[in-house]
């Protein structure tokens, strides 16, 4: 099929791009290549699948007229794009741009193409709220900007195949780790203060926290998963990521055990909106997708240092 993927220069967007490349499909990528980090580091991803047969499209998805641009005979979206986490930096308009208005322009231009099969949104566990361990049918408490606009967002994916304009459906990604991790996130800060002698900013009472620490490669084999199971998840919410709980305390001490290193920690004061605790109800997954995620913390945290090693 021809596939486009919005958000391909960024961390699970370009592995899922390069996945369905490998597969066989004709792959799109879109990105807008913003600054929200350094972009040589998109630019990097992006070279990267280019090598794996995929176009890119340097273009903002919060422009009108999209199919002035992208071509018209796409089968299938999926959809990462957006502003993520709740950086201190980012204004509310960024998020209700990039994860609202955005989407919207997305859905409007995949109405415009003709053999249309599927879109699928890529949501977050930040949609539950300061803890995240429930099926998919509880109601949502967002706690940040973030969480509330992609819940928007995911809403107005799902409203489509309410109405049987296009099939969707919406998966809930669950602290996702692995190489190519934005800069801000957690393991690549570690390691680069790790390999750097720097001290890493913990926030207070985060060493308690409880997370689905997730490996990309195990999310990306939820998201292609859908492809040839587009009417059992069509309309449907899903939760992605493992089923194993770790603190932030034990993610430290992985990285450190793959660096042979102690790292230095600097406590600050704790942020508005960051969750307490997730761990991923992925019954559903199992059902519907036959989900299976199965490499540990310690296979992730060896992966993304192999990584950064390789390229920094």
């Amino acid at each position: 099929m021809k596939i486009l993927v919005t958000g391909a220069a960024g961390f699970i967007g370009s592995h899922t791009a390069e996945r369905l490349s490998e597969l066989g499909h004709d792959v799109v990528g879109v990105d807008n290549f913003n600054d929200y980090y350094d972009l040589e580091l998109k630019q990097m991803n992006a070279n990267s699948i280019k090598e794996k047969g995929v176009e890119i499209i340097n273009l903002d998805l919060r422009d009108e007229n999209l199919s002035d641009t992208m071509p018209l005979d796409i089968d299938y979206i999926f959809h990462f794009a957006a502003q993520p986490g709740i950086s201190a930096t980012s204004t509310f308009e960024d998020y209700f741009t990039n994860n609202i208005i955005a989407t919207k322009h997305l859905i409007d231009y995949a109405q415009q193409c003709e053999n249309f099969k599927m879109f699928v949104n890529i949501g977050t566990s930040s949609i539950y709220g300061l803890e995240a361990t429930f099926t998919e049918d509880v109601a949502p408490k967002p706690a940040s900007h973030y969480g509330v606009t992609k819940l928007a967002a995911e809403q107005l994916v799902l409203q489509k195949s309410r109405e049987n304009i296009f099939k969707a459906c919406s998966l809930r990604l669950y602290s996702v780790i692995g190489p190519r991790e934005r800069p801000e996130k957690m393991y690549t800060k570690l390691i680069a203060c790790g390999i750097n002698n720097q001290a890493f900013t913990l926030y207070e009472g985060s060493d308690k926290h409880l997370r689905s620490f997730t490996y990309v490669g195990d999310i990306v084999d939820g998201v292609v998963s859908v492809i040839g199971n587009e009417v059992i998840v069509n309309g449907e919410i899903i939760n992605l990521g493992t089923e194993v709980e770790h603190t932030t305390q034990e993610g430290i001490e992985a990285v450190e055990k793959v660096l042979e290193k102690s790292i230095q920690i600097e406590i600050v004061k704790k942020r508005a909106g960051d969750q307490s605790r997730t761990k991923a109800n992925i019954d559903k997954a199992r059902k519907l997708l036959n989900y299976n995620p199965q490499t540990t913390l310690l296979e992730s945290v060896t992966h993304q240092v192999n990584w950064y090693k390789a390229n920094f």
